[in-house]
């Protein structure tokens, strides 16, 4: 196995020892260690508070140093540590449970990432010596989805758009023995995907359908869609330049679906894959689709264009329906989809929607396990009143900024079949500022949650 980015399989010179301590057990630590120690300690101050660091002195000026954590099986308790710790290779002197190592190695791989692409970071993150083995293949496999969401997102539309994104996915399949499909251009229109040709046929990179399936055909079968709107102006309904400047994450639904498939295949889940990525730039020029035009879709169900800022839904309402017309076992489906779920739940805490009790308890205990939470939000039907049309069956948007997370998961809900277990997560996607293991850009949220929900559904 190629490790990581800060991890290394042998030590370098004189590594450096790590001693891991919370608040509640630095006075019992602290009284096996000498006297001289506890001294370094009352004159930094350190409490083993969460996300702190004390480096301590030795004969050649580092002697290793104390992580503060937090709840010892959230990555995220351990995030801080790659980056707030000296250059160089450190070695774990605390004792951990399975559980907790695996959490800490994840931690420390997120808390490592920096987007490289474009400039070389000012220093490298520490080492974690993982010898032997030692760095969990699951682990290794969680961490690598993470981080193919963060650099998909990050990466400018120039370099991201939708041929890019449809590299990306043939490039996966070939590399799990998956096959490949794209329906590009104009053969949207043959092939009946009207709504996903509108939204994107005014860019000069072509519109298109990416599906990825493997598997054996005897597994229960688990699609997953993911929203690859590689830039969105707006369209006609352009956006204001604050809106508009972060739009290259506007595929971070496609990522994670591409993410946790891979992670599927990685991992070898028993089920019948199936993965749907309608990738489209939402461009403005002579071809646009328009407000008050009405577009087709693949169910037959006729939408009236309210607002063209409100094209994700339009390109995942015929990745859904295809995706329901082989009736799998389970349906789930990632987009960066509306602001009202950020309003309304923060940039952290993806929204999540579903037409099945089971589920949504599943996936909500799952994050609760993983420490990657999402929170369920009604599909309360009275509010499809929002999306109510004149002239078409429904309208794609309304003039009501009541319930938008709710009324565009209810959109998508139009056209899946009733009894068709079903969950839409409404994700962020992105880190607005850094954060010990977030660092600005890209970010993966309700992945690891999603994985433990399918690991304990088909295992």
């Amino acid at each position: 196995m190629t490790l990581p980015n800060g991890f290394a399989d042998y030590p370098g010179r004189s590594p450096r020892p790590l001693h891991l301590v919370d608040r509640e057990q630095l006075a019992a630590w602290r009284g096996r260690q000498p006297g001289a120690l506890g001294q370094w300690m009352d004159a930094h101050r350190f409490e083993a508070a969460a996300g702190s660091v004390l480096v301590l002195p030795g004969s050649d000026g580092i002697g290793g140093a104390i992580v503060g954590i937090g709840d010892a099986r959230d990555p995220y308790s351990y995030a801080h540590a790659p980056f707030a710790l000296p250059e160089g290779d450190w070695v774990l002197e605390s004792a951990l449970d399975p559980e907790q190592l695996r959490a800490l190695q994840l931690g420390w791989g997120l808390g490592s990432y920096r987007f490289t692409r474009f400039r070389t970071p000012a220093r490298a993150p520490a080492r974690l010596v993982v010898a032997d083995g030692g760095l969990d293949a699951e682990v290794a496999d969680v961490l690598a989805a993470c981080l193919r969401v963060r650099e998909l997102v990050n990466t400018p539309t120039e370099h991201m758009g939708p041929g890019q994104l449809h590299a990306v996915v043939e490039e996966v399949a070939g590399a799990h023995g998956a096959t490949f499909e794209a329906v590009v251009g104009d053969d949207l229109l043959a092939r009946n995907f009207p709504a996903i040709h509108a939204v994107g046929r005014a860019s000069h990179r072509a519109p298109r359908l990416l599906q990825l399936q493997w598997g054996d055909a005897a597994h229960p079968s688990l699609t997953l869609v993911g929203k690859g709107v590689c830039f969105d102006t707006g369209g006609l309904n352009i956006k204001t330049g604050d809106g508009m400047r972060n739009m290259k994450k506007d595929m971070g639904g496609s990522a994670h679906a591409i993410a946790l498939a891979e992670l599927v295949m990685s991992r070898k889940l028993p089920v019948r894959l199936t993965l749907l990525v309608p990738a489209v730039e939402n461009a403005i020029g002579p071809m646009s689709y328009r407000p008050g035009e009405v577009v087709a879709t693949r169910k037959g169900v006729s939408v009236e264009i309210d607002n063209t800022d409100a094209e994700g839904r339009m390109v995942l309402c015929d990745a859904l329906t295809y995706a329901c017309e082989s009736s799998p076992s389970l349906l789930l489906d990632f987009a960066t989809l509306t602001g009202a779920a950020r309003i309304a739940l923060g940039p952290d805490l993806p929204a999540l929607f579903a037409n099945d009790d089971t589920v949504a308890s599943q996936w909500l205990d799952a994050g609760m396990r993983a420490r990657d939470p999402v929170w369920r939000l009604p599909l309360w039907r009275p509010y499809l009143r929002y999306l109510t049309s004149h002239v078409a069956d429904i309208a794609n948007s309304g003039s009501s900024k009541m319930a938008g997370s709710i009324a565009a998961a209810l959109y998508l809900e139009r056209f899946v079949p009733e009894g068709q277990p079903w969950a839409h997560l409404d994700v962020y996607a992105w880190n607005d500022n850094d954060r010990p293991g977030r660092p600005c850009g890209g970010e993966a949220q309700g992945l690891r949650a999603a994985w433990t929900m399918l690991k304990a559904r088909f295992m």
